[in-house]
């Protein structure tokens, strides 16, 4: 089945289905496997929908396969916490040597998230790799940059996760990330030289368009600035409902005007952040989202990590014009980064309004990225630490914003990839104490919530210990991949 079609060749019965909510979750429908040709599905649809008696989830049912549309591992007997992670990376592998309704075929077997998550996921599968790298299963750790590098040569980037309707968008890159990760496991450098056509295939399609803008301009996910500099944004190809979240789409957009409501909600999920007040022009309500107008700090952090790795490829294989090229644009884009995403009035990083030319109001933990990867100065990396003690480390962990807006990406809420930015980012500027805490707060509060429930979940609520996390379009999910990666890889620290 052709890219991007499944979906669209049952339009008329995927939106019935959707609208009339027979399943709890919208992506119930997004992952159904057919169980004849489309054609055949669509012609018995349409020959008995109006008949008398006619049921839509009966005929699902008898026309789609669900299998494996949710796992949940939970135990009678309550094993250690690391025995029951070593146990997960096992339930939560997944092959796709061939293309089943949506789900896209690869090469090698991955890790699932967990849950409502049963396919290939883009920046989660970084962050299951760090616990890969304390449980020593190096094969796996392969076999994810491998799926990555697959559909990055053949799709042009790595999709948001593994199914046809996410071919529009990609999700933060960390594919060089991934590469570092496995090279300090194996202290093999020819991984860069391997991989040296698969970053430049990524790094063409972040910065896709840039030579055609003129100054406050924006293509795809490249910008360019009143001054004439390069940033990059979240974007997504599409402006229409997400398959997997259709009706809420469709509801949130009856209440807002704009021709792009749809992309800016596609070009949030993105970023992974789906949804926080980070993306909301008031700050409060998801009608008055923005993210196309805006250059993110992390984004842009993780292309400069990019550039620096291509640089490094390019030396590894004396390569000495694009070493010149990469290396430039690396200083470049690190000069960049200082003078758009520094906020001298608050002394912390944040987002830049490419419309206002400003920093937006937002004060959200995506700062950590200047330095996590070392880019930030000591001066800039006190003040960052400041904040992040005084409005962002609770009994629980790290929250993403300091605003409760309801939304997931918002607070109360830490999520698993931010407390390992955060421990890495405090140790990399000697902020030790600090880098403690994070990691003390959040592995505790993942111990009681595993204690009471025999589950790890996707989030967690960092103010309120007593309870689990919640906010968001779906249940907290347990399993859960990136939870499991950073803590052990937190333990081992």
């Amino acid at each position: 089945m052709s890219n991007q079609l499944y979906i669209n060749e049952i339009q008329s019965l995927f939106d019935a289905v959707q609208r009339s909510e027979i399943f709890e979750d919208q992506k119930m429908m997004t992952d159904a496997v057919p169980l004849f040709p489309i054609a055949k599905i669509n012609e018995d649809y349409e020959q008995s929908k109006n008949t008398e008696g006619f049921n839509l989830k009966d005929f699902v049912m008898t026309h789609f396969d669900f299998l494996g549309a949710k796992v949940s591992v939970h135990r009678e007997e309550q094993l250690p916490i690391g025995e029951h992670i070593e146990k997960l990376w096992d339930e939560l592998t997944r092959t796709a040597y061939e293309e089943k309704g949506t789900l896209l075929k690869l090469p090698k077997p991955y890790i699932v998230p967990g849950g409502r998550f049963n396919e290939f996921f883009y920046w989660d599968s970084y962050f299951i790799m760090l616990g890969l790298q304390v449980s020593g299963r190096i094969e796996m750790m392969k076999n994810i940059i491998e799926n990555c590098s697959y559909l990055i040569l053949n799709v042009g980037f790595v999709p948001n996760a593994s199914r046809t309707h996410f071919l529009s968008r990609s999700q933060p890159p960390y594919f060089s990330l991934m590469l570092d990760l496995l090279f300090e496991t194996t202290q093999d450098e020819g991984i860069y030289t391997k991989y040296h056509e698969t970053l430049e295939k990524e790094y063409a399609f972040w910065m896709n368009g840039e030579e055609w803008l003129e100054n406050g301009s924006s293509v795809k996910r490249v910008v360019k600035t009143t001054n004439g500099d390069i940033l990059n944004r979240y974007y997504d190809a599409e402006n229409a409902p997400r398959p997997e979240s259709y009706l809420i789409d469709i509801e949130d957009h009856e209440t807002t005007s704009g021709d792009e409501f749809y992309r800016n909600i596609r070009s949030a999920c993105e970023s992974g952040w789906d949804f926080s007040s980070r993306w909301f022009a008031d700050g409060e309500n998801i009608q008055t989202i923005e993210t196309l107008n805006l250059a993110q700090v992390d984004l842009s952090c993780l292309l400069w990590h990019l550039e620096m790795t291509l640089a490094k490829s390019s030396a590894l294989q004396n390569l000495s014009e694009k070493n010149n090229y990469f290396s430039e644009r690396a200083a470049s884009r690190r000069q960049m980064i200082n003078t758009y995403f520094w906020d001298g009035n608050t002394n912390n990083y944040k987002d830049y309004h490419t419309k206002k030319n400003t920093n937006t109001p937002s004060e959200h933990i995506a700062a950590l990225y200047p330095l996590f990867l070392g880019i930030a100065d000591q001066e800039q990396a006190e003040a960052v630490a400041k904040a992040i003690a005084e409005k962002f480390l609770y009994q629980g962990g790290l929250v993403t914003t300091t605003k409760n807006s309801g939304q997931q990406w918002d607070l109360p809420n830490a999520w698993a990839p931010y407390q390992w930015l955060g421990f890495k980012a405090m140790k990399n500027y000697g902020f030790d104490e600090l880098a403690e805490k994070i990691k003390n707060n959040w592995c505790s509060n993942v111990e009681r919530v595993y204690k009471n429930t025999g589950k790890l979940m996707e989030k967690y609520n960092a103010l309120d210990t007593e309870t689990i996390a919640g906010g968001g379009e779906y249940p907290n999910q347990d399993g859960f991949g990136w939870t499991n990666g950073v803590y052990l890889q937190l333990q081992q620290n």
